[in-house]
């Protein structure tokens, strides 16, 4: 926080995190703790690079205002991730009642006399944030019963707990599943001996009936 001026700055520096061929932005908090208005104007070395929104207003008293600051798409990554740019903010008291449309030029011209006071603001580039890792699909190893899954895609205890059952659940049928297979082919087998043992064994009854007819006639044949 900047002491001594009419306006505290925050924060001290512009951080951005960096992504190729993307706008990103960041915000600065202009606050009036006088009782005075307060005009200001921001500057920047690379007016190309960055799009200030508003660039120049009017702070009421014991009030703030919100300073949005857009680099433009980077097609190129900074060597080292380190910007040179910088921006300056000019804060001066302004008449009371003041608007945007009374701010001049000449208000921020020390030479003319006016108390300007100024605040320097670098720019850093910064890590833009990871996004979640992805759960490998089919894997129970490495789940802790901790992971927390919401909302934003991840896991809670709860869900891994059901989904846990469901394999366990999964595996028990499939285990039964094979051996009410293996139980099926046995009995299987079974029938066919059973079938090859019935038909060897067809012509042998049917020859031994044959006989047995043969003899009781030729004994009723005899008695006659």
């Amino acid at each position: 926080m900047s002491t001594g001026q009419p306006l505290s700055i925050e924060p001290q520096e512009l951080q951005f995190p960096f992504e190729l061929r993307k706008q990103i932005s960041c915000s600065l908090n202009l606050s009036n703790k006088t009782d005075n208005y307060v005009a200001f104007k921001v500057k920047t070395t690379n007016p190309k690079k960055y799009c200030v929104r508003p660039n120049t207003g009017v702070v009421l008293p014991r009030s703030t205002c919100n300073v949005v600051v857009t680099m433009q798409a980077q097609k190129e990554a900074p060597t080292d991730m380190q910007c040179k740019d910088k921006f300056l903010l000019q804060s001066v008291v302004a008449s009371p009642g003041a608007t945007t449309k009374d701010i001049t030029a000449e208000m921020f011209n020390k030479e003319s006399g006016h108390n300007v006071e100024e605040c320097k603001l670098r720019v850093v580039y910064v890590a833009p944030p990871r996004p979640p890792s992805p759960v490998r699909e089919g894997s129970e190893e490495g789940l802790s019963p901790r992971a927390s899954v919401s909302d934003n895609g991840s896991f809670n205890a709860a869900e891994l707990t059901s989904a846990r059952s469901l394999i366990s659940k999964l595996t028990e049928e499939k285990n039964s599943a094979i051996q009410q297979n293996s139980k099926l082919q046995q009995e299987l087998e079974l029938l066919r001996r059973e079938a090859k043992r019935n038909q060897s064994g067809i012509p042998f009854i049917y020859v031994f009936l044959v006989g047995l007819i043969g003899i009781i006639l030729g004994y009723l044949l005899k008695r006659t």
